[in-house]
This record gives C-alpha cells, sequence and structure tokens, in this order.
C-alpha cells in the first residue's frame, strides 16, 4: 500500500513538474486570458498543486483515474482499450526473449571458452549494445522496406507483431543468455550433475531437467527486474512502430499535456513492476521449497 502511494505521489509530482500548460495547448497561443481561465477553470488546474495531489489520491482510492482533458473519455477506458495490444507485444517479446537465450547460454555454458561460446557471448554483446530506436529502424528498413516481408507499423495480425516483438526482445534475450550461462556454469560443476551421468542418464535430460531446473532462480529473477525495463522500452518500441499500446498512448498524451491520461499510464507500468516482483518471489517457492515466503 505505502509503495502504490508513494508511486502515485511521485508520478504526480513529475508529471507537474514538465514544462508546459494544457490549456494552452488545447486553445492555441491566440486564446484570449478569460477563456483560458475559464478552461483551467473547468478542468479544476487552477486549485493549488496539493490539492490536486489530494484529489487524486482520492480517485485512485475509488478506481476513479479521471477523465481525459482532451478526449473527455473516461481514462480508464483509454487504458483499458490499449492494455491488450501492450499485453501482446509483452507476452511475444518475453517468447522471442526466452526462445533465444536459452540454447545461446545453454551452449554458451556446455561448451566453454569454445566458439560456440563467443559465438552466444558476442550475440549478447550485440543485443545490449543495439537500443531500441536503433534496432527497431534497421528491422523496418531491412524486412519491411527491402525485403517487403513485414508491415512497416501498425496492428494488422500477426505478421505486424514480429518486428516490435523482435526489437524489444533482442536485448533481454541478450541479458538473460548471460545469466543463463553463468548459472549453469555453476550448476553443472555440482555433485548431483555427475550423479546423474554416473547413473547413465541422456545429457539432454540432465542439462534440461536437472540442470536447467536448478538454474533457474536467478534467471526468474532477472526475468522480473527486467519486466519493468520490458514495458519502458514499449514506449519507444510502440512509438516507433505506431502499435496502439499504453506507451503510444502515453506518448500521445505527454505532448498534448494530457495529465490524467499520462498519470494513469505511468502509474499502470509502475504497478506493473511491483505485481511481477511479488509474482517472482511466489515463484520462488514452487522452484525451490526451501524458500519459504515469510523469509
Amino acid at each position: 500500500m505505502f509503495v502504490l502511494i508513494g508511486i502515485s505521489t511521485l508520478v504526480f509530482l513529475l508529471i507537474h513538474l514538465v514544462p508546459g500548460d494544457p490549456v494552452e495547448v488545447m486553445l492555441g497561443e491566440t486564446a484570449r486570458p478569460a477563456d483560458r481561465e475559464a478552461l483551467r477553470h473547468a478542468l479544476g488546474l487552477d486549485l493549488p498543486v496539493l490539492q490536486q495531489w489530494w484529489h487524486y489520491l482520492i480517485g485512485i482510492a475509488h478506481f476513479d483515474l479521471g477523465v481525459s482533458l482532451h478526449s473527455k473519455q473516461a481514462v480508464s477506458a483509454l487504458i483499458l482499450d490499449r492494455i491488450p495490444a501492450t499485453a501482446v507485444l509483452s507476452i511475444a517479446s518475453m517468447l522471442i526473449a526466452i526462445s533465444m537465450a536459452l540454447p545461446l547460454g545453454i551452449l554458451a555454458a556446455v561448451y566453454k571458452d569454445s566458439l560456440w561460446d563467443r559465438l552466444a557471448m558476442v550475440t549478447a554483446m550485440l543485443g545490449v549494445s543495439i537500443p531500441n530506436f536503433v534496432m527497431g529502424p534497421m528491422l523496418i528498413l531491412f524486412f519491411a522496406l527491402w525485403l517487403g516481408w513485414f508491415p512497416v507499423s501498425g496492428k494488422a495480425g500477426f505478421a505486424s507483431l514480429i518486428l516490435p516483438a523482435i526489437t524489444l526482445g533482442t536485448a533481454l534475450a541478450a541479458i538473460l543468455s548471460r545469466m543463463i550461462r553463468a548459472s549453469m556454469l555453476d550448476v553443472i560443476q555440482e555433485d548431483y550433475i555427475r550423479a546423474a551421468r554416473a547413473r547413465g542418464l541422456s545429457e539432454f535430460r540432465i542439462l534440461t531437467w536437472h540442470a536447467l531446473r536448478n538454474a533457474a532462480l536467478p534467471v526468474i529473477t532477472i526475468l522480473g527486474m527486467q519486466f519493468g525495463a520490458l514495458l519502458a522500452g514499449a514506449v519507444i518500441t510502440e512509438t516507433i512502430f505506431s502499435w496502439p499500446g499504453i506507451g503510444q498512448l502515453m506518448i500521445e498524451s505527454i505532448q498534448k499535456r494530457d495529465y490524467p491520461v499520462v498519470q494513469a499510464c505511468v502509474l499502470l507500468i509502475s504497478v506493473s513492476y511491483v505485481v511481477v516482483n511479488l509474482l517472482t518471489d511466489v515463484t520462488y517457492t514452487v522452484l525451490d521449497p526451501r524458500v519459504k515466503l515469510d523469509e
């Protein structure tokens, strides 16, 4: 509860520190002062900041995120309309990251200091080094404009999901592959792995059932920590690919100085980050019964 109150307060203060006047954006610079003051009063922007903050917290307590300054629609309706697109993109990006990181990390650990290891780590370094705002246009230029395999932007079926999901998933895959490699290197030297080999178990079963399962805890930690970065990266990626999700809505609202919508978007991302970290702790108890929630 205290975390959510702190997040809500921080979001409110940061939004009100952003330069720009929403009334001026809505009416234009040529509007008469009387019209500006009338609109500012109608929107409640003439109240003291402390009073606006209190009304904002009361609204959140009643699950009321307010009304958009521009569209006059309920902010909750705008958010609910955009959540599915962001959820689909995030899940697809996570699946791509895991499908890339698992083989890279396992190969790098099993064939340590070999060509496979060097190739996997070079790939990981490239994924970390290239930011989303560079990766996205590169993929658009090559796969959409030159080859014509995928749409340039928008949300029009499965094909339009692939490029933004790859853009968002490659950086996470790079981080995950390095963590999987380090965790696997620690685990495959344990006595129970040697005992499993002595019992004649196949190498595939040893790596997937025994080694990978015990190496999963630090990997899950990284997944939980990087989920917030995934949502933050979705803001840039959705803008590049015109993907109609929460990130694009937030950027549009920032440009319009639509305070209630921006506050709701940032609050949703922050709360999602907190919830995912909680679910990460719960997952620990499933993978390792020795971990207790009360500890």
